[in-house]
């Protein structure tokens, strides 16, 4: 069975789960049972006081009424007259509260048979004996008893029983019958005196007894059902709400963490399959919060730093190939330039040195200075040519070195048009002023700029049309036009003229004998003496190549 790696949203919520769900159920398992302990305890300890509390309240009342009973039969043993008795007895009656008969009974048998009848009409009944043998009696409210007992236990929803020495229910608080008959099932037989006992088979529910051997009565408290609910279940209620308040909150935290979390990771996973496809400029954008690590902002800065790096490289090493393929193609140009432009002269150089060289013929001399005119012809065409394969470098580079002086152009002019003269018979027409001013240029350099420019406009000019070199001075500087008739070239095609190896006929269809670096040279040489050259072409010039000079007198 093949092992499965987890994403790192179903390892956090694994972690979660084990972590924090199970830890905080137990937890809330074991908080609710100590909770539901200390409140059976609290429940418990409450009955048996309240117990306690009722059976000191009757006590008090039977002190506090047995003191004043005995006070009145003191009073009445120093009352001489019945009718003064009788007044007094009234008066008390009136004043004494919950009182609803004082009355003197003289013989036991009469008192027996009162007893016997508030004990039927379920009345409380205290008696003393007065001096003279008569027996006063006291007969009180029950209502108004009960009132008083469980004034203090009004807000208190448990339910209270007051039973006699037969078991009989003499006062009762919160009474419900139904509960009161499985209460008094559930009551021992044979019970303790005078001191609280907790009874019944609910645990949750205790119930509290304490029998009295004076007066004969006992009192039982019962903890309803529904105050265990609500001391209970409440409770309870609030332990689980608290707890699952507390799971919500860290689960939001936690889904909140692992949302930010979860973006940053995917933000590295894009960058890092981005550059292994190729895109070295990609960038990692993080969404820094609270919740972002560390570590995290160290990565992204880390990958950033080294995808620029890897970017630059890789810029580096495009810029290394386009120079190679340059070279490449320099080099595949170069050899092209000598197969085609060195093979014609040394050609007739060799030819006709080894004419000259026969000593089997005789050569007159008007056959030998044609040879030897034609020789340094050649010699010159190679020279120019070498001179400008080994300025390449030096312009690529720019660091042609030139040296500017005043020059006089026509002088200039008129040695470029002396070589070119008879260039497939070709007219060369100069219109420069005698005052025309010197210029400032290197006078080989811009013997040079012109012997190509002229070769330029020879080579791809109509048959027998005439070469016409054009001067004049505006905005204080010489403008040179070398002009002939060609077919008008497109604008497109003029600036790439000034490119290495450029022609205007390809290599394959190519009609007329050249290297191709005559306008690059001319460029780099203008631009090394501080000037400038432009290239243009009308129905009405053909061609044009306009060289601009600084003159010698604005430099100086």
């Amino acid at each position: 069975m093949k092992f499965k790696r987890l994403k790192i949203v179903e390892q956090i919520a694994i972690v979660f789960f084990f972590a924090v769900l199970i830890p905080m159920s137990i937890s809330g398992f074991i908080i609710n049972n100590i909770n539901q302990q200390t409140v059976r305890s609290q429940l418990r300890e409450s009955a048996v006081l309240i117990a306690n509390m009722v059976s000191d309240e009757i006590d008090f009342f039977i002190d506090q009424n047995e003191m004043t009973l005995s006070q009145i039969a003191y009073t009445l043993d120093y009352l001489p007259t019945e009718s003064q008795k009788s007044e007094f007895l009234y008066d008390i009656k009136q004043k004494f509260p919950g009182c609803e008969d004082i009355a003197i009974v003289k013989y036991q048998a009469d008192l027996d048979e009162l007893l016997k009848r508030n004990r039927q009409e379920k009345k409380a009944m205290l008696f003393t004996r007065l001096k003279n043998g008569d027996y006063l009696t006291i007969t009180y409210d029950v209502d108004e008893i009960r009132t008083n007992l469980f004034k203090s236990l009004d807000k208190d929803s448990r339910q209270i029983y007051v039973l006699d020495e037969n078991g009989k229910l003499i006062a009762a608080h919160n009474y419900t019958e139904d509960v009161f008959l499985q209460t008094m099932e559930l009551l021992p037989k044979y019970r303790q005196f005078d001191e609280p006992v907790i009874f019944g088979d609910v645990k949750n529910q205790p119930l509290v007894y304490v029998t009295k051997q004076d007066p004969k009565i006992t009192i039982i408290v019962n903890t309803t059902e529904g105050i265990t609910k609500r001391a209970i279940n409440d409770n309870r209620f609030k332990i689980i709400l608290s707890v699952l308040a507390a799971t919500i909150a860290i689960l939001f935290v936690t889904a909140l963490y692992t949302y930010y979390l979860y973006i940053n990771i995917r933000q590295l996973f894009k960058g890092i399959i981005a550059v292994s496809k190729g895109n070295y400029n990609r960038q990692i954008r993080l969404l820094t919060t609270a919740f972002t690590p560390y570590e995290i902002v160290f990565l992204a800065f880390e990958f950033n730093k080294m995808a620029n790096a890897i970017h630059k490289s890789y810029l580096q090493l495009q810029k290394n190939n386009v120079e190679l393929k340059e070279l490449n193609e320099f080099r595949s140009n170069l050899i092209d330039t000598v197969s085609h432009e060195l093979r014609t002269p040394l050609t007739s150089i060799q030819g006709y040195t080894s004419r000259l060289m026969r000593q089997d013929i005789t050569i007159d001399e008007e056959t030998k200075q044609k040879s030897l005119r034609i020789i340094k012809e050649q010699s010159e065409k190679l020279q120019r040519l070498i001179e400008d394969l080994l300025t390449i470098p030096d312009i690529e580079r720019m660091r042609l070195k030139t040296v500017n002086e005043p020059v006089n152009l026509e002088e200039v002019l008129e040695r470029s048009e002396m070589l070119l003269r008879k260039k497939d018979g070709r007219e060369i027409v100069i219109k420069i002023s005698e005052d025309f001013p010197a210029v400032y240029a290197d006078k080989g350099r811009l013997e040079q700029v012109f012997v190509n420019l002229l070769e330029n406009a020879v080579k791809y000019s109509y048959p027998d049309s005439v070469i016409r070199i054009e001067t004049e001075v505006k905005d204080n500087k010489a403008r040179i036009l070398v002009k002939n008739d060609c077919d008008v070239i497109p604008k497109e095609k003029l600036q790439r003229l000034f490119g290495k190896f450029i022609r205007l006929d390809d290599n394959t269809t190519r009609t007329t004998r050249g290297t191709g670096l005559g306008l690059f040279i001319v460029k780099g040489l203008v631009e090394a003496m501080n000037g400038k050259i432009e290239l243009s072409s009308s129905t009405g010039c053909g061609f044009c190549a306009e060289v601009v000079l600084e003159l010698a007198q604005a430099v100086v």
